[in-house]
């Protein structure tokens, strides 16, 4: 399940993730992800994993339509937040291979130093 969160910052699409993620969830953020960058220009994500049970493939193919389609130069910044150490290793590899974006990895009690990282964009 994915919900879409409010974090005060308004070229954010920000939202948590508890459990697996659907077809339907990937299209509510890349929605809110499209509307953003249609009205900001340039946009930040906030990602909080609380649980991750996996991904339908039909959600990973509509995140590669829409990168296909929008591209990811609008995206600024990036804040990954979990206590999930594989999903940190693969924020660090991410940030990496995207160098045009920041992309920097929280624990869950560090939500606000998250928000304040994407603050500065």
């Amino acid at each position: 399940m994915l919900r879409i969160i409010d974090i005060g910052i308004e070229n954010a699409t920000a939202f948590c993730i508890l459990g697996q993620i659907t077809k339907a969830d990937m299209s509510i953020v890349l929605s809110n992800a499209k509307e953003k960058t249609e009205h900001y220009g340039n946009i930040i994500i906030y990602e909080e994993i609380q649980g991750f049970q996996g991904i339908e493939l039909s959600a990973i193919i509509e995140e590669f339509k829409y990168l296909f389609n929008t591209g990811m130069s609008n995206i600024s910044k990036v804040a990954v937040v979990t206590d999930k150490k594989w999903i940190m290793n693969v924020t660090h590899l991410e940030a990496k291979i995207f160098r045009n974006i920041e992309i920097r990895c929280f624990r869950l009690n560090e939500k606000s130093l998250a928000i304040e990282f994407l603050k500065n964009a």
